[in-house]
């Protein structure tokens, strides 16, 4: 009698599953740039990707680091950390994780052609101790290491050998392979199928070693470009969830019964960044660039009326800033957000001090499908240089036309967002974007902005085990960058999210990363 009752018990368990399979439709504003994690060194496409593939750690809910594929770690020496692997882990395909899976996907993401490989500026080779051991040595003293291995994701060896994926792709220059349509990963979902700018389906790895704190069984995600429409299949119930809710829609939102708004200002910090090559790419000044001459760039800096692109443009919901990094990153100080006043008057009178009376033409590179509101904030720029006399020619498109041509430098001046992800510190910003292009510095110093004295700061950073110490010399690296006006500051830009009422909770962290293994459906 008992066991038939057991019995009985398991069915209806069962019966019960299957009644209630979850899925959780996703109406993104874009598409990923590809199903490879390391094919372009893009905030969202990492975030998506994290719920395929995973890091030897990772950050929780409120951005603490956590293991993840490694239970723990240790450090040997000055330079050298040890990992110890999770044993008993499996990939989608079944493959047992071991640590020749890791050597392999560290030589991948630092590979010389690695559109990543940035995000470990300081690492300089790893080796295998045992099957579960693997030690990683890095350049130098350098105390964030764990921060960056946060988002390397791990590939199957084997896997790679067998699909001649050994090599990292590159979306940014159009180099493909067979990881840019398929995946393989350890993490809390599989790719269950995609159409590339229509629909990719995730379904819930069931064997994944962590304890879910979801119940979520399908992730169906659906690129829609388009603000209104996204904003009508939420209302419509057509997607359950949103990770940019339009900030001109919020108030239609709001008003929806089945709908909720989640709303804080992101880690993202919002500028513009100038070529400053010998030449400007498309200007009627064609003997050098006025972008080389501080006068110019304070004179654009000045011209711009930041009070009214973010009551128009952002809707109010911004965080004007005169800063390169949000407060909440380590090496922000609040002088760093004192901007220079809306002068008018002014601009005009550098430009003409310049040489450049009546202004002249550049190309403005903006995407979009990127950052919030660009479109919008890029126009209303874009006017008011206008109004001081210069004559920017705007040029806006999704992110897949303009990102090629960022890379290759082949822009004026650049919208630009850096949330300092995921070493949630300046230095990101610092050895990334400001320094001068040497190995892994400088990834996305896209304009030749490099300055030998932030160089030598940056560098003496990047060992400087004292934490006050370190933070000292970014701050100082960021005071020159300020003082030079090699960049003009906008902007910490609003992150709103939307969900249905099938959604009963979800985590929201200012990183604007959804992870939706932690999130619960009704």
């Amino acid at each position: 009698m008992t066991k038939a009752w057991l019995l009985a018990a398991v069915a209806a368990l069962a019966l019960n599953g299957a009644v209630e399979a979850k899925t959780l439709k996703w109406g993104s504003a874009r598409e990923i740039a590809s199903l490879d994690p390391y094919s372009f060194g893009e905030t969202f496409t990492l975030s998506v990707l994290n719920h395929v593939y995973e890091g030897l750690v990772r950050y929780t809910g409120d951005l603490k680091i956590e293991p993840a594929l490694a239970e723990s770690w240790e450090t040997v020496s000055p330079t050298v950390w040890r990992f110890k692997l999770r044993q008993g882990v499996k990939f989608h395909n079944g493959n047992p994780f071991t640590a020749d899976d890791v050597i392999a996907s560290l030589a991948r993401v630092t590979h010389d052609t690695s559109p990543l490989k940035g995000n470990l500026p300081a690492y300089k080779s790893s080796k295998k101790i045992d099957d579960y051991t693997v030690e990683i040595e890095v350049n130098g003293p350098y105390p964030l290491l764990l921060n960056d291995l946060t988002n390397i994701f791990i590939f199957d060896k084997e896997w790679m050998e067998a699909n001649n994926s050994l090599l990292p792709t590159d979306s940014g220059k159009g180099v493909k392979g067979y990881a840019t349509d398929n995946a393989n990963g350890t993490g809390p979902f599989k790719v269950e199928s995609r159409r590339a700018d229509a629909k990719t389906v995730f379904a819930r790895n069931t064997a994944w070693w962590d304890k879910p704190q979801h119940n979520i069984d399908v992730i169906e995600f659906v690129p829609i470009t388009s603000s209104s429409t996204r904003v009508a299949a939420m209302l419509s119930g057509e997607i359950d969830f949103t990770n940019v809710a339009p900030l001109q829609d919020l108030p239609r939102l709001t008003a929806s019964t089945e709908v909720k708004v989640l709303q804080t200002n992101e880690l993202r910090s919002v500028f513009f960044a100038f070529n400053l090559t010998d030449k400007l790419i498309e200007s009627d000044v064609k003997d050098k660039n006025p972008f080389k001459d501080i006068k110019v760039r304070e004179a654009l800096y000045r011209a711009i009326d930041i009070d009214a692109v973010q009551k128009r443009a952002m809707r109010g919901l911004s965080r004007n800033t005169g800063a390169l990094v949000a407060p909440a990153i380590p090496g922000y100080e609040p002088s760093q957000d004192q901007r220079l006043p809306f002068d008018l008057a002014g601009a005009k009178k550098l430009l003409a001090e310049a040489g450049y009376p009546n202004g002249f033409s550049f190309l403005m590179n903006c995407q979009s499908d990127s950052l919030v509101n660009e479109e919008e904030f890029c126009q209303a720029v874009a006017a008011m240089w206008s109004r001081a006399g210069l004559k920017p020619n705007l040029s806006l498109a999704p992110r897949s036309q303009q990102a090629p041509k960022r890379v290759k430098g082949d822009f004026d001046l650049i919208s630009f967002g850096w949330a300092n992800e995921p070493m949630i510190d300046a230095y990101s910003l610092l050895v990334q974007v400001l320094r001068s292009k040497s190995g892994t510095g400088g990834v996305f110093n896209w304009g030749n902005w490099g300055d030998p004295r932030i160089d030598a700061l940056v560098d003496k950073a990047g060992v400087e085990l004292d934490t006050p110490k370190r933070i000292a010399l970014m701050k100082e690296a960021l005071k020159i960058a300020k003082a030079e006006q090699l960049f003009i500051p906008l902007h910490q830009q609003p992150m709103a999210w939307a969900m249905r009422s099938t959604v009963a909770s979800t985590v929201q962290a200012s990183d604007n990363k959804p992870r939706l293994w932690l999130t619960m459906m009704k």
